[in-house]
């Protein structure tokens, strides 16, 4: 699971400057979304929408039980994929056929919620349209959006985000009253980012004044003016910058002045880089997202810019902020703002774009390849982290192939080579939509084709749509035969007998499954998705009730996984056996099976075959007689299949057990004792669940204050007096009125017996052991 989903707080990155100024524009903002479900921060580019949303996100975190969630949109070039964009950022894996759209109603119908819809102005509709569905039901939702124009949706608080406050001119003569104005105090922290002791003082403080007037207080130029504090005075930057305003305003009299300002600012910090950072600065901008220095090297490395040359040019874009190194990962990763990757792109040209792109393409459909080419070894775990950390270029190079003409074919190349990350990683949801999207846009018989068919229709059966996987794997198979090719012809051969014992037609499935081992009999060489042969064929013996036959496959898979090094079809496997073993009334050896499956699964992050194992050693627990552990585990696996879709992918005699297992608990321990475990299932983090069902030892939910007179709410109310914060202060943070502020200090004061808010703080000072 992400890291943010285990905490389950969220998903706000960490701030790598200091925020800076906006105090009133903060307050502003979260009063505005404690009377409104829907706040929308509105601006030119440059001006700091983004990162007053995410300060004003970060404040109201302790106000919304289930966490504050950022959705990247800039990225995002295809409308139709935004309710798969949010449902991801959200940590959500829908394994069901149903649309993206029911599946976020459903999800936020009961949450308490704030959701952070980062430039929205690209896709205007399709946001309007997803944020007035989803405020319909979700009543305890409140969302925070960034756009250069309004949602214009009912009850929503638009809010234009003003530049940052400049003073007039020539007013200011000192540092000090200069430090008043939030431009200039950005320009200072920036400044001394860049220059170790730069400060304001008497000197510099009148020009640096002047240059944040000619700026228009626009953080994002502000910041790029900073860098140039390597070089150049202040005095010579305003210099320098008003003669380039005086030439763009000239050459655009019809732009709005912020643009030209914000334009003039950018085009200068491209005249200061040198060629060959000019040159890097456009090519990088195909990327979306992150990219690492050996991407940029395939990718950017043409006509006249030598490979050797890259690693220049990328240092030189970070020395002067054009580029943002991440910190925090092994390899140095790299990223532009989106200001700075649209001004590229626009120097590329359209013809320079395609061939740059093609490049992109290129490199990330060898990453992919590479992935599946190791995807039974040793390295599947790197592999899935990798997959998810470059999803964004991979986007970018899918949308490329199926928008750019006779591009088509490599485009089902690229999704298909991708099913460790749709399969193995649980993103089926995006899976099925781009190969949907790719064979829909090529119908040719090909081999592509074959391959992209028989992907789909897996996937179609893990979302529990056998209605439409079992044409898919046929086509395929007719496919595969039309174009001769046998290990394509194989593979559809075994995944239609998946799907037929999905379907419950157990006889036809053993057939096919047959059939698959045969072929494969002749076979040198093991792919993950041709391993799982002998799981798919146990599990089926397994229903049959061939408990020899289906210890016999685990066996044989057993023994090749040991050679190759492979962990995820081995932890199918033994999933596999568990089921065998719980089928043919024998618990305990179902248990040791699951916890053996489930260390693996946790390890490589199995975010589909986790809950399947959670669930079955619930089964087993009620089976021994450990009625609250297993109502602990049905409450936990609860939140997990809520993450996912569909829990136990829909099949029928799977959840008949789940349904007896959770009576079974219900009737052992009563209402009172059932509810009680349950509450104690949902308190846990997927990380603390998994130790729980592995016997480990989890971190007990916190007890509640039970010594605390106050209420949770009141609690919350008392802290933020200790910080020195009035009824006004205390109502933005937490969204509330300020009435109901007032209320609850008030209710304070009375349960406690005091008469200032200065006693509240001494009195919360000494309860902390139970605070």
């Amino acid at each position: 699971m992400t890291a943010a989903l285990s905490r389950g707080v969220g998903s706000l990155p960490a701030e790598v400057t200091s925020f800076v100024g906006r105090r009133e524009a903060t307050a502003e903002v979260k009063r505005a979304l404690s009377t409104s479900h829907l706040a929308t921060l509105t601006g030119v580019g440059g001006t700091g929408k983004s990162r007053l949303a995410l300060n004003v996100a970060r404040d109201l975190r302790r106000g919304f039980a289930d966490g504050v969630w950022l959705v990247e949109l800039a990225n995002l070039a295809d409308p139709s994929l935004l309710g798969d964009t949010v449902a991801t950022a959200l940590g959500l894996s829908d394994l069901s056929s149903r649309d993206p759209d029911t599946v976020l109603v459903s999800y936020l119908a009961d949450k308490q919620l704030l959701l952070v819809l980062d430039n929205c102005e690209h896709m205007l509709a399709e946001c309007a349209r997803l944020v007035a569905k989803l405020l319909l039901t979700a009543t305890g939702l409140r969302i925070l959006a960034t756009s250069r124009e309004p949602l214009t949706i009912a009850g929503e608080h638009v809010w234009p985000v003003p530049p940052l406050s400049v003073p007039p001119e020539a007013s200011v003569t000192g540092a000090g009253e200069g430090r008043r104005y939030e431009a200039l105090a950005l320009f200072e922290q920036r400044a001394a980012a860049v220059v170790p002791g730069f400060t304001l003082n008497q000197d510099n403080t009148a020009a640096v004044a002047q240059l944040c007037q000619r700026l228009d207080g626009l953080p994002l130029a502000i910041e790029l003016a900073a860098v140039r504090l390597r070089a150049l005075s202040v005095e010579q930057i305003l210099a320098r910058l008003e003669d380039r305003f005086r030439l763009l305003t000239i050459g655009n009299r019809g732009a709005a002045p912020h643009h030209q300002t914000l334009r003039a600012t950018v085009e200068w910090s491209f005249d200061l880089c040198t060629n060959l950072e000019r040159t890097l600065w456009a090519r990088l901008s195909v990327f979306a997202g992150e990219f690492d220095l050996a991407a940029a090297e395939e990718v950017c490395a043409s006509e006249g810019v030598l490979t050797e040359d890259i690693f220049t040019g990328v240092a030189g874009l970070v020395e002067k902020s054009l580029l943002i190194k991440h910190e925090g990962s092994p390899v140095a990763r790299y990223r532009m703002l989106e200001t700075i990757r649209q001004y590229g792109r626009e120097q590329l040209g359209d013809e320079k774009e395609l061939v740059i792109r093609r490049r992109h393409r290129d490199h990330y459909l060898g990453l992919a390849e590479q992935a599946d080419a190791e995807s039974c070894g040793p390295h599947q775990k790197d592999w899935g982290d990798r997959l998810h950390t470059e999803r964004a270029n991979f986007w970018a190079a899918l949308e490329y192939c199926l928008s750019t003409p006779g591009e088509v074919r490599t485009g089902l190349r690229l999704a298909a080579a991708l099913w460790i990350y749709w399969v193995a990683r649980g993103f089926v949801r995006d899976g099925r939509q781009w190969l949907n999207r790719a064979l829909a846009a090529d119908t040719q018989p090909t081999v592509e084709r074959a391959r992209a068919l028989w992907i789909t229709g897996w996937i179609a059966y893990l979302q529990g749509d056998n209605a439409a996987s079992r044409p898919l794997l046929r086509e395929a198979m007719a496919v595969a035969e039309y174009v001769g090719d046998e290990t394509e012809l194989t593979y559809a051969i075994q995944f239609l007998g998946d799907a037929e014992k999905w379907a419950g037609n157990l006889s036809r499935a053993v057939e096919l499954l047959n059939d698959a081992l045969y072929r494969y009999d002749r076979r040198t060489t093991w792919t993950a998705p041709a391993l799982l042969v002998f799981t798919q064929r146990g599990q089926a013996a397994g229903l049959l009730g061939d408990v020899e036959q289906a210890v016999e496959m685990r066996d044989q898979c057993h023994a090749i996984c040991a050679k190759l090094g492979e962990r995820w079809v081995l932890s199918w496997t033994e999933w596999n056996l568990s089921l065998t073993w719980w089928a043919a009334g024998d618990p305990a050896r179902a248990a040791v099976h699951t916890m053996d499956s489930l260390r693996m699964k946790r390890e490589l992050d199995d975010r589909l075959g986790i809950p399947f194992c959670v669930e079955l050693l619930a089964w087993t627990a009620v089976a021994d007689g450990e009625y609250e552990h297993a109502a602990v585990l049905l409450s936990a696996v609860t939140r997990m299949w809520d993450m996912i879709g569909s829990p136990l992918v829909g099949m029928d005699t799977l959840l008949g057990w789940s349904a007896r297992a959770k009576e079974q608990a219900r009737d052992a321990l009563g209402t009172v004792g059932y509810d009680a475990a349950v509450q104690r299932g949902r308190a846990f983090t997927i990380d603390e669940a998994l130790a729980y069902a592995l016997g480990e030892q989890p971190k007990a939910p916190p007890a509640a204050p039970a010594l605390s007179p106050l209420t949770r709410r009141e609690r919350q109310v008392a802290t933020l007096i200790t910080q020195g914060m009035s009824n006004k202060d205390i109502a933005a943070t937490l969204v509330i009125s300020q009435r109901t502020a007032e209320s609850h200090v008030e209710h304070i004061l009375t349960k406690l017996g005091f008469s200032s808010r200065a006693q509240i703080a001494t009195w919360i000072a000494g309860q902390q052991d139970v605070w």
